[in-house]
Formats: structure tokens, sequence, C-alpha cells
């Protein structure tokens, strides 16, 4: 009985050890036909060296040179809108009109009455030369006449404050009255603000005092108009510094002739120096960007061919397509500039014979 068992087993183990072999050889050849992939086609790129003029970065806002709400002195009903929201207007121009209808009829009254009194004077000159009458009441006459000509004179400037015009030309944002409104002293009516030029106002810390001066040039970028560049100079430095934040105000004119620039915009600032600087410098499609650091892949020679190797890097400023290479990177190194996604540690790489994409406009 023993002896049959084991015989069994034996035979299983035979048959199971033969079908492994077979399925193995199968494999085996299988693996063998299978065709070799070949190496990844990349564009390489290598570092170089250039000289960028030193500049210093920092954030801000557009204000306007002059910004107000438009508004009335004096109460009334809006008669007439003589303007659109949006609209741009000069110095002076009608803007609206508020009923005047009482006010007129008033000074109708005071002007009669400014009209008597020049009379009463014109008779007491006649009467004081023959002594008919006493200085005092002939001053008194005068006194008259000249309160009525105040009165008078007081009406129409109520009457001319009823007639609302911008104290600068400049261009009017959304409208906020309507025909027939009542508009109390002080309600706005919209508001206004110059455009061109336009300020640029930001911050540094006070280290950087002594390398700003007036008319020093600068470049700002906004998020409304990506990869355009607004050029401006230092016009005003604040006298002191911050105490809280130790850092010092700077004031930047920049022309707005498109009317591109509004106030209130949040503004990229660099500001430029005539210094120049040495770096390094990769093109920024070779450059990958992660939360734990940024990295290139490097193209090394060897006897197999070229292959990569990832290498975390350090980077600064950007500039025309262009990143600064901090830390990890020699001059004259070779990177990977287009083709990254399919690389791995290690890899064999064929180069391609023209830049990436995005460098081939540039390319000579």
């Amino acid at each position: 009985m023993i002896k049959r068992f084991a015989l069994i087993i034996f035979l299983s183990l035979l048959l199971f050890g033969g079908l492994f072999g077979w399925k193995f050889f199968q494999i085996s050849q299988a693996i063998k036909n299978i065709p070799v992939q070949p190496p990844s086609v990349v564009a390489a790129a290598t570092v170089q060296h250039d000289e960028w003029q030193s500049s210093t970065s920092a954030v801000g806002s557009l204000v306007a040179v002059a910004g107000i709400d438009v508004s009335s002195e004096v109460a009334g009903k809006v008669k007439a809108l003589h303007f659109e929201s949006g609209q741009s207007v000069q110095r002076g121009q009608l803007l609206l009109e508020l009923d005047t209808s009482t006010d007129n009829a008033e000074l109708a009254g005071l002007e009669a009455a400014y009209q008597l009194e020049r009379v009463k004077l014109a008779r007491s000159q006649q009467l004081i030369a023959r002594n008919f009458i006493s200085k005092s009441d002939y001053d008194l006459n005068k006194a008259t006449l000249d309160e009525a000509k105040a009165v008078v004179a007081a009406k129409k400037a109520v009457i001319e404050k009823k007639r609302i015009v911008p104290p600068f030309a400049g261009q009017l944002g959304i409208r906020k009255v309507n025909v027939g409104q009542y508009l109390a002293p002080g309600d706005a009516i919209g508001p206004l603000q110059q455009l061109q030029p336009i300020y640029a106002d930001f911050a540094l810390p006070e280290h950087h005092l002594a390398n700003l001066k007036v008319n020093q040039t600068l470049k700002l970028t906004v998020q409304a108009y990506p990869g355009k560049i607004f050029e401006g100079r230092i016009t005003a430095i604040n006298s002191g510094i911050d105490v809280a934040t130790r850092s010092v105000k700077i004031r930047a004119t920049l022309d707005n002739a498109e009317r591109l620039l509004h106030p209130g915009m949040f503004v990229d600032v660099q500001l430029l120096s005539s210094e120049q600087k040495a770096v390094l410098t990769v093109p920024d499609t070779a450059i990958s960007y992660n939360p734990y650091g940024d990295s290139v892949f490097v193209i090394e020679s060897g006897k197999q061919g070229s292959t990569v190797r990832l290498k975390q890097i350090i980077t600064g400023e950007t500039r025309d397509g262009r990143v600064e290479i901090v830390k990890g990177l020699n001059e004259n190194e070779r990177v990977v500039s287009a083709g990254q996604v399919k690389l791995r540690n290690g890899m064999l790489v064929t180069l391609d014979k023209l830049p990436a994409p995005g460098e081939r406009g540039t390319a000579p």
C-alpha cells in the first residue's frame, strides 16, 4: 500500500515537473522573441553662461494719479444726465443737472431787491450832496446794497453747483444715479479715475534703500495680460521706513496711453539695476517642477551610448524662456529639454538633432 502511494506521488511530481519545464521553456522562448525597445528620442540643451542685468522683485498695486467719487455739494432732484457709464470725460464737461426751478425764482426776487437797493443808493448820493440826509443813512443804504449783491452772488453759486462737472479729465465708472432721483449733499454720482499716466505703489526691504534712486527703470506684469511687459520709472521714494515691516514704500509712474492698466490691479514688479551678474541658464522646458524640488535629466555619455540621470537643482529667476540655475549644474553640461515624461534613471536615449519645439524659433 505504501509503495503504491509513493509511486503515485512520484508520477504526479514527474508530470507536474514536466509541465512546469515545458511552460518555462515556452516563456523563455517568448522573451527571446520580444523585440528590444529602441532608446527614447529626446531633445538636448546645453547649460549656458549668460550675463543678466541685476534686478529686484516685488509685488504692489496700481493707483490712479487722481481718483474720486463725483458727488453733489448741494441737495436736489436729478433733472438731466449727460454721461454714460464708462465714458471718458474732459475737465469741466457737464455731467448732471439738478432741478433749479425754485432757485431761479428765488434768484429773480433777489435780483429785483438788489436793483431796488441800487436805486435807493443813487437817490441817497443825490440827497447827501445837498445835505438832505445824514451820512449814517447813506452808509446804511450802501451796506444794504452790498448785502443784496452778496445774496444774489450766493444764490447764483448754489445754482451753478447744481451743474455737476468733473474737476479733472478721466474715465467714469458705473453711474449710481438716475433721472428723478433725489440727491443729498455728498451722495456719489459715479467714480472718476485719471488713467493716464498711472502710479504703481510697492515696497522693498530697507536693505535695498541704498540701491534705489529716482528715475530708476522697472518692468511690471499683470495677470490680466500674461506675457505683456509694462515699463516705468521710480518717481518717489518714501522719506521714512515703515516701523512694522522695516520696508520702504516706492511709487513708480507708467505711461498708460492704451488704458490697459486700471487702479487696484495687482502687479509683479522687477526693478532693474545697472549692474550685470553672471548666471548659468537652461531652457524652462528642461526643468521638471515638483513639490519636493525642481529637477532635470542630465545626459551622460558612456560605452553603451547616451544615458540620463535625474538631478535635483535650485532655480532662480526666469527671463525670456530661460531659467537661472543657482545650484546643481555646471556650464556646458547637457540636459534633456523635451521628452522627460518617458524617462527614468539610467535609460538609454537618442539625441534629436533639432532643439525642443519651444526653442526652434530662436535656434541658430
